[in-house]
């Protein structure tokens, strides 16, 4: 979770820039934006780096977030991991590629949230949680505002694999993210939390994904990023997420500086709200390649990479000390063990992911064995290409007017 596998992230600033400013007025019910045409924000560092959300749990909540049932083994995994301590296992810094969280101003208050792609909810830590749940976070109180307005009888509720869970009411509200500002967006309030949630150190989530998988009810609300796309240079985000320290997302425009050679584009599926594009095969390690398809969706808000059982199997197969563990819910292996690069075929591009991007964390304090950062995508019905791979790409998601399509390029040095 960027709600899949939350990490903190307040202890340093979120730094901005921003173009020149104008207004534009959105066609909407008491919905306009203003500020900046193209803005970066980078991402904050991580307060507490070494900890990182346990492997079952990071995985049991995909499936829980796309509305799927958890095997039983990775229930069971994640529940055992959940019990033990607080949900988290040690990680080198090196290794500590979770949400680090961006800042976000809600009614002139400030929380850091978690840009997710594979959502399209922005919601938060509020005042109306029990003052037990709101410790350890920023919150939003509506009260505190004077741009605040709820919406009577909407609701949202939200539930993961693990059991995780959160719900509440909807508010509209002024929402700042970097240079542009948004009246009356859609605020979801959290009032209901879990236990897991509350240990969770972001202050809430922003969704990046379509509108149509907006969860508010009986009325679905369009995300921060529908409602800003009319005032940007042009209607895309880019993600740069790096591997052991912060990266950022740019709106509204492409830095020529981020990445080598060109930018690959391939067509965007969102019939079901979410980024989704087909790969056209992989190659492990050394290996031939193999052709094949691979329906899959580009999700920063979820931290593994999950593939069918196939490609999985081909994987694992060369990693030494490698097993399918039942007990643990997923692939592990020692923690030292060397592990093979993997590439994927897009529209003649070739994406590829060091191997040292595979180790997600050690099972628990001390342990020699580490969960894979490569799982399957068994009964979720399409890959999930999540953190593991976005952060070695540098990825465009771009809403154009001939149909949204996903851009995939070389990182610059």
């Amino acid at each position: 979770m960027h709600f899949l596998q939350l990490a903190a992230a307040s202890a340093l600033a979120t730094i901005v820039t921003a173009a020149p400013t104008s207004d534009v007025s959105k066609r909407g019910v008491g919905v306009s934006i203003k500020g900046a045409t193209k803005f970066t924000v980078s991402q904050g560092q991580p307060a507490l780096p070494g900890k990182k959300i346990a492997g079952p749990i990071a995985l049991a909540r995909v499936y829980g977030k796309f509305d799927k049932t958890a095997p039983a083994n990775v229930s069971s995994a994640a529940s055992a991991a959940a019990g033990s301590d607080d949900g988290t296992v040690p990680a080198d810094p090196e290794q500590f590629d979770q949400a680090y969280l961006e800042a976000v101003t809600i009614g002139g208050q400030t929380l850091n949230l978690d840009f997710d792609t594979g959502s399209s909810d922005l919601w938060v830590f509020s005042s109306e949680l029990p003052a037990s749940e709101q410790a350890n976070h920023a919150i939003y109180n509506p009260a505190n505002s004077g741009t605040s307005k709820k919406l009577p009888g909407e609701t949202w509720s939200i539930k993961y694999g693990d059991g995780s869970s959160a719900s509440g009411d909807v508010y509209t509200d002024t929402v700042a993210v970097g240079g542009t500002t948004v009246t009356g967006q859609a605020v979801e309030l959290a009032n209901t939390i879990s236990a897991s949630f509350a240990r969770d150190q972001s202050d809430g989530l922003l969704g990046l994904a379509f509108s149509s998988i907006n969860t508010v009810a009986p009325d679905q609300q369009k995300p921060f990023f529908d409602n800003a796309a009319g005032l940007l240079s042009s209607p895309l985000f880019t993600a740069d997420l790096k591997k052991g320290r912060p990266g950022s997302y740019n709106f509204g425009y492409i830095d020529s500086a981020a990445y080598t050679g060109s930018i690959t584009y391939t067509a965007v599926d969102n019939s079901r709200g979410f980024w989704g594009f087909t790969g056209a095969g992989y190659t492990v390690g050394t290996g031939a390649p193999v052709s094949e398809s691979i329906p899959a969706i580009a999700d920063t808000g979820t931290s593994l990479l999950l593939l069918p059982d196939d490609i999985v199997t081909a994987y694992y197969a060369q990693v030494p000390g490698s097993s399918n563990s039942a007990t643990d819910g997923g692939y592990v292996f020692p923690c030292n063990a060397a592990l093979p690069d993997i590439s994927f075929q897009i529209e003649g591009y070739s994406a590829v992911v060091p191997g040292n991007y595979m180790n997600y964390a050690p099972l628990s304090a001390g342990s020699a064995t580490c969960f894979g950062g490569i799982q399957s995508d068994a009964s979720i019905g399409f890959s999930i290409f999540g953190d593991v791979f976005l952060k070695a790409q540098f990825v465009v998601f771009d809403n154009a007017a001939g149909g949204p399509q996903l851009g995939f390029a070389a990182k610059a040095l």
